[in-house]
């Protein structure tokens, strides 16, 4: 205002203002006259307004001290955000001179303004060359409009330099993961591989016990780090796809699907492994009654052989009377008669040890030693038997007195005993069950044997009856009856004590039978148990594994809604796990109570777990993908209304309007078929969008919606596909553009440049990845921008 002007100086500025106008800023402030006019402007005001000056003073001074003053802190420290503290106004002293050259020398480091005043000149010359001094100041705007656009430039490089330094930091993430879980399954592996039996049973059921906590306690930790690593997998591609870059491919053998592989080798071996410890057990246990049973029967076997070697090898025939030799005739029928009846027994032994070292028994030396006694010894008897038999026979036709009552005796005792004797071997044989019906049948078999009884007992009345006879024929005749019968070594007390041992075992068989039957009933309980809880929880998996599939699918709703609807699913999931670890523990008591089968469901627990281990998986990948779906619809802008419009149209669209409905149209009915869209599919609905594709670019299309491969596109894809094709996102060619700004049209860049535009960390970042660049115009230490912008948007592992 000039009325508010104290002096004619002040007049003539203010009045100067009303016709110096500035019209246009790059020209105007060109004009040295009218920047000077604006400058003298501003130091009547600041004069003013701060109350600098006391006294009148002359228009040299005024200048000489706004420039000294005004000027280097108004210039230097105007840049929103460019080097505010190069020079202090506070700092400033009451030196024209040395304010000046200060100035100068500041401007001269940082803003390359050459020094093209003389502080002398100006300070000390009555009228100091204002063309001059128009001319230098001009050049500040030049270095200021310079330096807003390379700040342009640096803000581009710095967002591109965040995006690529997130998702190099997400595929480290990744291969840690992989190489831990990779080098877990192949530690994991060859134990699970370990086929080397144990020779006890105790030893046996610590394997398994082992293997127990291995599946409880090691296992499920492993199977979330599996579905967190395909989350994260997802994740990044999801990223890359928004960011413009090529999808990750992970290092040579951790790819998704080699770990999936390396996943399903290992539960192969495990389920391999679990098998050969129960057929283990099974075996040992086998092999434990075998063997029992091998002892048990030698051990009457060479019970009834002792002597006999030594009663066959006897010649006292040759001094026997005709009664004696008779007698010692029928003795040997009676003992052939024996021995005839023991082969099935030594038979048995042998058929068991061929058994247990067909099983591979831990002590099939011994077994085999001892058979191989037993086989021996048989042989020997039976050549023996011969001999005394063929020397019987010699003498026999002179002896002809026999004695018919002994004779019978022996016939029918000695069967009869035989029979007892298998009678005692059979009421104290083990034996072996797995279910009530096996039970009952042994419990069937020991009532009919007890049904024999009768008839038996009369036969022993019978064979007791033959002694009494000869008893009474030996008294009616007076004859007298010294030592032993002649024809076996039977004796009625012999077969007296067996009928009682015979008598007693059947009791004790009864209850052996009766606490068996309870322990089956037992059994079965275990069985019925764990079959309601399998026929609830595998079809109640079964189900929850379709409504999922079927949300993923739900067109209705917004994705938010079928976020919700997912979380739900999956807190009922969580919540349901007790019921596994409640199976999980029958389970394990039927284990323990060696029941292998179970009758009344089709669901075995090694089903459970896989089936809920797949609903854990598919409830996670699903929710991921929603998630994904709601990163890429609001990266690029995709309106809810917008993809409902996508998984709506089916019949009503056009190919100028509605070129997405059409597309989302035949997708989501191939996606009724299988879940996916084939390569021809989504050819015939890129045809239909108008897509020129001849078979280069149809190639290069599925390389961005199928980088892995699979043969199949997803939705998730073709959503990013679609949005790409639209959206705006940085270039190589961007990139390039804003580092040679910052170069000053350079083809190469400087370290000093980088770290003077740029943060620190984003401009080390840079200096760290940037190669040096070859050309006979650089400078000593030059970077090559151009080679690291393309490596930005070409191979991932940059």
């Amino acid at each position: 205002d000039p009325t508010m002007c104290r002096s004619g100086t002040e007049m003539n500025l203010c009045s100067r203002q009303k016709w110096t106008q500035i019209e246009n800023i790059e020209e105007d402030f060109r004009n040295g006259l009218k920047l000077m006019l604006l400058l003298e402007s501003h130091l009547v005001c600041s004069i003013y307004l701060y109350d600098v000056i006391a006294t009148r003073l002359t228009k040299k001074q005024v200048f000489i001290g706004y420039l000294t003053m005004v000027i280097p802190c108004f210039f230097l420290n105007m840049h929103h955000g460019f080097k505010m503290t190069l020079i202090s106004w506070y700092s400033l002293e009451d030196d024209p001179i040395g304010n000046l050259n200060t100035a100068f020398e500041v401007a001269e480091k940082y803003l390359d303004i050459p020094k093209m005043l003389d502080a002398d000149d100006i300070v000390n010359t009555p009228k100091p060359d204002e063309k001059a001094i128009m001319t230098y100041v001009s050049c500040f705007y030049h270095a200021f409009a310079g330096a807003e656009q390379a700040e342009t430039a640096a803000n581009r490089i710095c967002k591109v330099l965040a995006v690529n330094q997130e998702n190099e930091k997400l595929m480290e993430e990744y291969e840690k993961l992989a190489s831990e879980l990779l080098e877990w399954i192949r530690r994991t592996i060859p134990w699970l591989e370990n086929r080397v039996a144990e020779q006890t049973m105790h030893a046996m059921q610590q394997k398994l016990e082992d293997f127990r906590d291995y599946r409880r306690v090691h296992k499920p930790p492993k199977v979330q780090e599996k579905c967190q690593l395909e989350i994260n997998f997802n994740t990044l591609q999801t990223k890359l796809r928004l960011s413009n870059r090529p999808a990750f491919m992970p290092s040579e053998g951790k790819m998704v699907s080699d770990i999936a592989n390396a996943w399903k080798g290992l539960e192969q071996v495990e389920k391999g492994y679990e098998e050969w410890l129960l057929t283990e057990i099974r075996r040992l246990e086998r092999l434990d009654h075998l063997a029992e049973k091998f002892k048990q029967k030698s051990t009457l076997h060479e019970s009834w052989t002792t002597g006999k070697e030594e009663l066959l090898s006897q010649k006292d025939y040759e001094s026997a009377s005709l009664m004696e030799i008779r007698a010692l005739m029928r003795k040997h029928e009676a003992f052939e008669s024996d021995l005839a009846a023991h082969q099935d027994r030594v038979e048995q032994i042998a058929a068991i040890a061929q058994e247990l070292n067909e099983l591979d028994y831990y002590d099939a030396a011994t077994i085999n030693a001892r058979c191989q006694g037993i086989c021996d010894q048989w042989d020997n008897l039976g050549t023996l038997t011969q001999k005394r038999r063929e020397s019987l026979e010699r003498v026999e036709k002179l002896w002809e007195t026999i004695d018919q009552l002994y004779l019978e005796f022996a016939k029918r005792a000695a069967p009869f005993n035989n029979w007892m004797d298998g009678a005692m071997e059979d009421l104290q044989d083990m034996f072996i069950v797995h279910s009530i019906e096996e039970i009952q049948s042994l419990i069937t078999a020991h009532d009919q044997f007890k049904a024999t009884l009768p008839e038996a007992d009369k036969e022993r009345m019978a064979i007791m009856g033959i002694h009494s006879e000869i008893l009474k024929i030996a008294q009616t005749y007076g004859i007298k009856v010294v030592g032993e019968n002649l024809y076996t070594v039977l004796s009625p007390q012999d077969i007296s004590n067996k009928w009682e041992a015979v008598k007693q075992l059947v009791p004790m068989r009864d209850q052996t039978l009766q606490e068996e039957v309870a322990r089956q009933q037992s059994n079965e309980r275990l069985r019925r148990q764990f079959a309601a809880q399998a026929n609830i929880i595998g079809p109640w998996v079964q189900t929850k594994m379709e409504e999922i599939s079927h949300v993923s699918i739900d067109i209705a709703g917004s994705l938010e809604e079928q976020m919700s609807n997912l979380k739900t699913y999956e807190q009922n999931i969580i919540n349901y796990k007790s019921n596994i670890d409640k199976l999980e523990g029958d389970h394990q008591l039927s284990q323990e109570g060696l029941i292998f089968d179970n009758k009344h469901t089709n669901y075995t627990m090694e089903h459970v777990r896989v089936g809920w281990e797949q609903l854990l998986t598919t409830i996670a990948r699903t929710i991921n993908e929603v998630e994904n779906q709601i990163l890429t619809r609001d990266a690029k802008g995709i309106s809810q209304e917008q993809l409902n419009e996508f998984r709506a149209s089916f019949n009503h669209f056009d190919r100028v309007s509605n070129t997405w409905s059409l597309c989302m149209f035949f997708f989501l009915y191939f996606q009724k078929r299988n879940g996916m869209m084939d390569p021809d599919d989504f050819r015939a609905c890129l045809i239909s969008m108008g897509y020129d594709l001849g078979e280069v670019e149809f190639a290069r299309i599925m390389t961005l919606v199928d980088p892995n491969n699979t043969g199949v596109v997803t939705f998730q894809a073709f959503i990013d596909f679609m949005t790409r094709e639209t959206a705006e996102t940085d270039t190589a060619e961007q990139v390039m553009a804003s580092f040679k700004i910052l170069a000053s049209d350079k083809l190469y860049i400087t370290v000093e440049e980088l770290r003077r535009e740029l943060p620190p960390e984003q401009a080390e970042y840079c200096i760290s990845r940037m190669t040096k660049y070859i050309g006979g115009d650089a400078t000593p230490g030059s970077l090559d921008y151009i080679s690291f912008s393309s490596a930005l948007y070409g191979e991932s592992d940059l």
